[in-house]
């Protein structure tokens, strides 16, 4: 299977480096990292990061995906806007292994804060910037809402999975279905928490269904929510829709994420 793409957006910044292959778990010497430094950066001033979280299931035979050409276009965009960027791969093969995928999640956000010095970031200052299949991590953010994550960005993500339960569900599997609906902690998770939403027009029912649940819930709430809506953008158009509206959606995006990890 061919890996996504680069994204249709680019900055022009004074380069960056790059650190890659990083172990972020010891006792899990497959699950890598990269991160990405504005190549102007001073080395006493400490940067915000943004951790990009990739979708799935993703194929075990397919690259992983912080080698897409897709993830290292984001990181190199972040670290040409003067952030750091991190990408990072976490185990999500399969729909049933999401408690792994969000041990990796923690895993890595939990390494980057104790080693923020060594990579010129401040800990308390981190963005997660999420993607489709990810987006039942936004339940646990919503739940826990930890003080250093100032800002959620998530493109055309699941978040909420209510409606995909199906006739008849037993109590246990339902249970992990409202555990994986980012909508069901909305009231008591996102006063906050500044959140930027990216919804493709011509997403999947199962998708944009989720997602305006998600959102009426977060007006309800009175939360702070930026809202983008590509009416005619696929799943993925940051990479697939070549147009205006996905580049602003990327740019809007971006300025979302300096303006509040500032």
């Amino acid at each position: 299977m061919e890996s996504p793409g680069r994204i249709v957006y680019r900055v022009e910044g004074n380069g960056f480096t790059t650190r890659r292959d990083i172990v972020y778990w010891d006792e899990r010497l497959d699950l890598l990292m990269d991160v990405y430094t504005p190549a102007d950066g001073h080395p006493s001033k400490l940067l915000p990061a943004v951790l990009f979280v990739h979708g799935g299931p993703v194929p075990t035979e397919m690259q992983p995906p912080k080698d897409w050409p897709f993830f290292q276009s984001y990181g190199e965009l972040a670290a040409a806007s003067g952030l750091i960027g991190v990408t990072f791969n976490h185990r999500f093969h399969h729909p049933l292994q999401f408690p792994d995928s969000r041990a990796d999640v923690h895993a890595a956000i939990e390494f980057v804060r104790a080693h923020a010095t060594e990579f010129g970031i401040d800990a308390e200052r981190i963005g997660l910037w999420i993607f489709s299949g990810g987006g039942p991590h936004v339940s646990w953010l919503l739940r826990d809402r930890p003080s250093y994550v100032r800002c959620l960005i998530a493109f055309y993500a699941l978040l909420d999975l209510r409606h995909l339960a199906p006739p008849n569900v037993d109590a246990q599997t339902l249970a992990g279905i409202n555990e994986a609906s980012a909508a069901m902690y909305v009231r008591d998770g996102a006063k906050d928490l500044p959140m930027f939403i990216a919804r493709a027009g011509l997403d999947a029912e199962m998708v944009n269904r989720g997602i305006d649940v998600f959102v009426k819930e977060v007006l309800s709430a009175n939360a702070f929510l930026d809202l983008a809506n590509h009416r005619n953008g696929r799943h993925g158009f940051d990479f697939l829709d070549d147009d205006d509206r996905s580049r602003s959606i990327i740019a809007g995006a971006l300025a979302f994420a300096k303006t509040h990890l500032a």
